[in-house]
């Protein structure tokens, strides 16, 4: 990635974390020069001179930016450890205020707490992994978890499948008996075993096959499948609920197998 590619993902990203494009622009050009003048700034970053006063009074009242107030005015961006954690804390912040106020949102009508035969569909690696870690961690009885791409097995899974209390049964599987050593290595209390289901992502698999990701049986009543699409590598999920799902029974049959008898969830 070449330093324009560079310069234009930063600005962006500082737009993903609620920075207007001048104000973004005015700081990634600060990064660049020890100090800089509004006149200079402006021709670094192609920002009207009169919006480059507006943009750094923003970025100052952030923490972002530090004025001198001499004849010109001359400007500098804080240090990057403090500027990234400065954003951090921001946006922590504005999560954190965006959760409270939803959390306190007035449910409108009734909803059925009969969970048969709910299917819900998802998509993007965080979210996913996200809900893989919710739904392991309100596991009371039995996790079943089937990895068929070893780039799923991230620390965070790994530190959440670590946490599982002594009263849940940890049954772990893996697509390849690398993959099995790898995550009987870091998730030590779990029994691992290499699963039977051959065609989650088979040696044979042609490159253009959408390949299983995961696999996830919560209490033999929640699932939860991924697939990885073949050319964009994006995740992609379904999750069942209910004891009495059609997805889940299905899901119980066809995820013992590679299991011992007596540890087959099905049995």
């Amino acid at each position: 990635m070449n330093a324009s590619k560079n310069i234009e993902e930063a600005t962006e990203i500082l737009q993903q974390l609620g920075l207007k494009e001048y104000e973004a622009r005015c700081f990634v050009g600060l990064t660049r020069v020890e100090t800089g003048t509004a006149k200079q700034l402006s021709e670094l970053t192609e920002v009207p001179r009169t919006r480059v006063y507006d943009a750094i009074r923003v970025l100052e009242a952030q923490g972002l930016v530090q004025i001198q107030h001499s004849s010109p005015q001359e400007f500098r961006a804080v240090s990057l450890d403090q500027a990234t954690e400065t954003l951090r804390d921001q946006y922590e912040a504005r999560v954190g205020r965006l959760h409270d106020a939803l959390d306190t949102v007035e449910i409108v009508g009734e909803g059925d707490d009969d969970a048969v035969q709910q299917v819900w569909a998802m998509s993007g690696h965080d979210g996913i992994e996200n809900r893989t870690e919710e739904l392991i961690e309100t596991a009371t009885e039995e996790i079943v978890l089937v990895i068929g791409d070893e780039s799923l097995l991230t620390e965070d899974l790994v530190a959440t499948l670590n946490k599982v209390g002594d009263g849940v049964e940890l049954l772990i599987g893996a697509v390849t008996e690398p993959l099995q050593e790898q995550i009987r290595t870091v998730v030590p209390d779990a029994t691992t075993f290499t699963s039977g289901l051959e065609w989650l992502h088979g040696e044979d698999a042609a490159e253009d096959e959408t390949a299983i990701g995961r696999l996830l049986l919560i209490d033999r009543s929640t699932i939860l499948v991924s697939s990885i699409m073949p050319e964009t590598k994006a995740e992609q999920a379904i999750f069942g609920e209910g004891f009495g799902n059609g997805l889940v029974v299905i899901a119980r049959r066809l995820m013992a197998q590679g299991l011992l008898l007596d540890r087959d969830p099905a049995a």
